[in-house]
């Protein structure tokens, strides 16, 4: 019997859907299923559904919560993260700073000064996690569900070497747009797909019967309106780099600088309802979930017969362990030269393969380069998150906002350094790191209109000006060449 702790179990999605996902599956439906999370109400909802689920479906597997982590990792062969660091009072707060000053994020939960924020609350936590583990279950295996997922992960290859994984939907449900896109049923297509998580790019697409590339068909579609329309942020991506890639466009448009920094941009591409690209739409939906639910216990609404199993990868990659049955998924690892032109140590998603002896990702070698340098714009901010989440020295959450491709497009630096002295502040307690510490003020420096420049040297290329100015201005004897009052032809 494989002991399982899930911790941020009372996530209403995430934790259902994962522990029916591993009750429908034979080799885990005699497991031990341990729930933990540090606030009880939602934890006792989530433990009263498992066993109800257990108990109707007839299943020898237990279950049992805690509050106490500790006590949940002991002796755990696989441990589930997916926890939401300051829940839907930190997130409003993501959403609605940025916002005063410009930056329009939809998602807001993987890049972005939302996603950078979500990193700072939440990598505090996983260090904590993997120290615990490192004690208390050594060998077992880490699945991380929590975002931002490229930031977490890169932060746990950081931290130690307790084997993980980060796990993300993104791949298999992209190729099922892929699949209508193409007309071709989804378990016929070979496909290659790498990258970083939200920002995968879909290399090769093969007919798996006949080796035809698809690509062609995929190009083609999607210059058509009718495709066009339902993904214009990635079919532009595609048209203009080359490569369809995962995620959607509420997703995608917050990653790159081009289709949400201005009122046209917005108006042409994120105009499609909800996570097509609608303003704060993930925050605003979670509020609404919350409040309709606030005083209902929306579980004992839910079914808890078990059928199949979800399109989520977990516990797949739990069975091939138990079974040594092998299975191929894309997931996010630590970059040990998986992805040449990334750099090394960041969080790249590639396709690996789960038996036994664990996890076996894939070398990929090089994207086409600008595949790498769109990857590489997330990657810096990512990293630099990073920095910040394991120093709690602001000045690191600052740059990594500055670098935000969104952010960029639309704040100056002094704007930049503005908002993340507002998101420290407002959200404190949940950054423990961040303790005692400020970011360091830079006001606007007044230029009076009669002030004299100080006399300094002269820049080179100021030098170059100079000699411009003075070849416009110097006279030339019109028409003469050579000494004075002398005048000849110039020939050409």
């Amino acid at each position: 019997m494989a002991k399982i702790t899930m911790i941020g179990a009372g996530s209403r999605i995430f934790c259902k859907t994962l522990v029916a996902d591993i009750l429908a599956t034979d080799a885990l439906k005699d497991s031990e299923i341990c729930l933990m999370s540090r606030t009880r109400p939602k934890l006792d909802r989530m433990e009263r559904f498992v066993r109800r689920m257990i108990g109707e479906n007839c299943l020898p597997a237990k279950v049992w919560s805690t509050t106490d982590r500790r006590e949940a990792l002991k002796d755990a062969r696989y441990v589930i993260v997916m926890v939401q660091v300051g829940g839907l009072d930190a997130f409003k707060l993501d959403y609605e700073i940025p916002f005063k000053y410009g930056v329009d994020q939809c998602i807001g939960d993987s890049l972005g000064p939302g996603g950078v924020f979500r990193g700072l609350r939440t990598i505090p936590v996983l260090a904590e996690i993997v120290k615990d583990m490192q004690t208390l279950c050594p060998e077992a295996l880490l699945l991380n569900y929590a975002n931002p997922m490229a930031a977490c992960c890169l932060a746990l290859g950081r931290l130690s070497d307790v084997p993980f994984i980060g796990l993300c939907h993104g791949v298999q449900t992209t190729l099922d747009l892929i699949s209508r896109y193409v007309q071709i049923p989804k378990d016929q297509i070979d496909f290659l797909c790498a990258g970083i998580n939200h920002m995968g790019w879909f290399l090769s697409l093969q007919h798996k019967r006949t080796g035809a590339d698809l690509y062609p068909i995929l190009r083609a579609n999607i210059e058509k309106p009718e495709y066009y329309v339902n993904e214009k942020v990635r079919g532009e991506v595609m048209r203009q780099f080359g490569y369809f890639m995962t995620e959607s466009t509420g997703h995608l448009s917050e990653y790159v600088p081009w289709f949400r920094s201005s009122e046209r941009a917005l108006k042409r591409y994120c105009d499609q309802p909800a996570f097509g690209g609608e303003s704060g739409v993930y925050y605003k939906y979670s509020r609404m979930l919350a409040d309709k639910y606030k005083d209902v216990d929306y579980l004992e609404l839910e079914s808890s017969k078990i059928t199949r199993r979800s399109v989520e990868y977990c516990s797949y990659i739990l069975e091939a362990v138990e079974t040594d049955r092998p299975f191929r998924l894309n997931g996010n690892v630590r970059n040990d030269g998986y992805i040449t032109n990334l750099p090394p140590g960041c969080c790249v998603e590639v396709p690996v393969f789960v038996d036994q002896r664990g996890l076996h990702p894939v070398r990929v070698g090089a994207l086409p380069p600008q595949c790498a340098a769109l990857n590489q714009s997330n990657i810096s901010v990512q990293a630099l998150s990073v920095e910040a989440g394991l120093t709690g020295d602001p000045e690191y959450a600052m740059h990594a906002i500055a670098m935000d491709p969104l952010t960029s497009a639309v704040c100056t630096l002094d704007e930049a350094r503005r908002m993340t002295s507002d998101l420290l502040e407002a959200e404190r307690e949940w950054l423990p790191q961040f303790k005692g510490r400020t970011l360091r003020p830079t006001p606007v420096i007044s230029i009076p209109k009669d002030v004299k420049p100080v006399d300094v040297p002269l820049d080179p290329a100021l030098a170059i000006v100079h000699r411009f100015g003075t070849l416009a201005t110097q006279a030339t004897g019109k028409g003469t060449v050579g000494g004075k009052g002398r005048r000849s032809k110039v020939k050409g």
